[in-house]
C-alpha cells in the first residue's frame, strides 16, 4: 500500500512536470540518479583514542542491485568512487537488493573489489530480508564482506584504551509488524550493547534511522549510521518528501544531534521503483573521526 502511494504521487508529480518541461523527467530518471554526491563530515567523537584521530570512515547504503539501473557496471563505478576515497573503514547498511534476482550474485560480486585498511562491514536492511537473507549473507561472505548481525568488532591500535567499537544490528522492519516501533527492539539492542566492550568510542550501524532515538537513551553509542529512507528519493521545493518508508520519518536525510548521539542518515546509492531521484542525490558519506581537542 505504501509503495503505491508512493508511486502514485510521484507519478503525478512527474506528469505534471511534464506540463512545464520534459527535460526535469529526463533528468530524475537518468541524470541525477546518477549523480554522486561525496559528502565529507568531520565528527568529533569526546571517547575516541588520539590515535584514531583522522580516521577515514566511508558509508554507503540501499544499493538496491537490479537488472535496469543498479547494474554490475554501474555498481563497479560506485566501488571505484569509494576506494578513491581512501578510507580506513569502509560501512554498507543494507538493501543491498530489491529483489533477489538470477543476477543478484554477478552483480554483488563487484564489491569483493571494495578495499580499507580496516576491512568492509555491514548489516542487512528490510528488502534483504523481504528478498532472501541468507542467500545474501553467503553472497556478503565470499565477497570478503563482514556482517555484523547482532555482533560488534574491536579495531585495535595496540591494545589498552586504543580501540574503536564497531556495532551492526539486524534489521528492524524484517516484517510488517502491527504497531512496529523502534522501541519494539530496545530489549535486542541491550542485550547487544552488554557485550560490546566499554573502552572507546562507538559506532553503531543499523538501517533505519529512526531507532536513533533508541540509541540516544544508551549512551554507549558515540555515532550512528542509517540509511533506509532513501533521503525521500523525491523532493519537492517547499513541501519536501513526497513518501517516506516506516521508521525513517524522524531523521530522513543528513546530521543530527540526539541528546549525546550524533547520528548520520545517508541518501543512498539505489533506488525502488519507480526509479528517480529529484531533488535528493545519491551519496557516499565520508567521516572523518576526530578526538577531541586536549588542553
Amino acid at each position: 500500500m505504501r509503495r503505491r502511494i508512493f508511486l502514485r504521487n510521484t507519478l503525478a508529480t512527474l506528469a505534471a512536470t511534464v506540463a512545464v518541461g520534459g527535460g526535469t523527467v529526463i533528468y530524475a530518471g537518468s541524470l541525477e540518479p546518477a549523480w554522486l554526491d561525496i559528502h565529507y563530515q568531520p565528527v568529533v567523537l569526546p571517547r575516541l583514542h588520539p590515535v584514531f584521530d583522522g580516521y577515514r570512515v566511508a558509508h554507503i547504503t540501499d544499493l538496491h542491485t537490479d537488472e535496469t539501473f543498479m547494474t554490475a557496471e554501474r555498481l563497479s563505478e560506485v566501488v571505484q568512487v569509494v576506494n578513491a576515497q581512501d578510507a580506513d573503514l569502509i560501512l554498507i547498511t543494507g538493501d543491498f537488493v530489491t529483489h533477489f534476482l538470477a543476477s543478484s550474485a554477478t552483480t554483488l560480486a563487484e564489491l569483493r573489489h571494495l578495499h580499507a585498511r580496516d576491512g568492509v562491514f555491514a548489516v542487512l536492511g528490510n528488502h534483504d530480508h523481504w528478498a532472501n537473507p541468507e542467500q545474501i549473507r553467503a553472497i556478503l561472505c565470499a565477497n570478503h564482506i563482514h556482517e555484523l548481525n547482532d555482533a560488534w568488532h574491536t579495531i585495535d591500535r595496540g591494545g589498552g584504551n586504543a580501540v574503536l567499537q564497531l556495532v551492526g544490528m539486524d534489521d528492524l522492519w524484517s516484517d510488517e509488524g502491527v504497531g512496529m516501533t523502534a522501541w519494539t527492539h530496545e530489549s535486542r539492542f541491550m542485550r547487544l550493547l552488554k557485550a560490546v566492550p566499554g573502552r572507546g568510542a562507538a559506532l553503531l550501524m543499523v538501517h533505519e534511522p529512526d531507532f536513533a532515538d533508541v540509541t540516544a537513551t544508551h549512551e554507549r553509542i558515540d555515532l550512528q549510521l542509517s540509511g533506509h529512507s532513501h533521503g525521500g528519493q523525491v523532493r519537492l521545493p517547499f513541501f519536501g518528501s513526497l513518501q517516506l518508508p516506516p521508521l525513517a520519518h524522524r531523521y530522513p536525510a543528513g546530521m543530527y544531534q540526539i541528546g549525546h548521539l550524533q547520528h548520520y542518515t545517508n541518501r543512498g546509492i539505489g533506488m525502488v521503483p519507480p526509479q528517480f531521484r529529484l531533488n535528493c542525490r545519491p551519496e557516499v558519506a565520508v567521516f572523518e573521526l576526530r578526538a577531541p581537542a586536549r588542553h
